[in-house]
């Protein structure tokens, strides 16, 4: 059974910085890509950032040049560096981790983080 722990949430200032963590576990062979995901209050979830095996990043328009995701394959983690926080960041953040099984992308999610940014 696959399982994603996530660590690192909390309450910080604007223009604070928070580092989140996830260790997944459970799964055979690795992912194919792990990256964060958040849910704002009233919206829907939304990626925040992702990273391949072959080490290409994907982010959010709105956290670029202040995140950065990285990750370490053999462990199965990856962590969220989250600098000059803004009060609009402030949501549930989840762990994802996708494997394809054939030509099926599976997802495991985290159980969420939360993630608060006071002006």
């Amino acid at each position: 059974q696959v399982q994603l722990a996530e660590s690192g949430g909390g309450l910080v200032q604007a223009g604070g910085s928070l580092k989140l963590s996830c260790a997944a576990s459970g799964i055979r062979g690795g992912f194919d890509a792990m990256g964060w995901f958040r849910r704002a209050p009233g919206k829907q979830r939304r990626l925040v950032a992702s990273v391949d095996n072959g080490g290409t990043t994907t982010y959010a328009d709105s956290v670029k040049g202040r995140f950065t995701i990285s990750r370490d394959i053999a462990k199965n983690t990856v962590s969220l560096q989250m600098n000059n926080l803004k009060p609009e960041d402030t949501a549930v953040y989840y762990c994802n981790a996708r494997k394809r099984y054939s030509s099926v992308d599976e997802d495991y999610w985290g159980q969420g983080t939360q993630v608060t940014v006071s002006s």
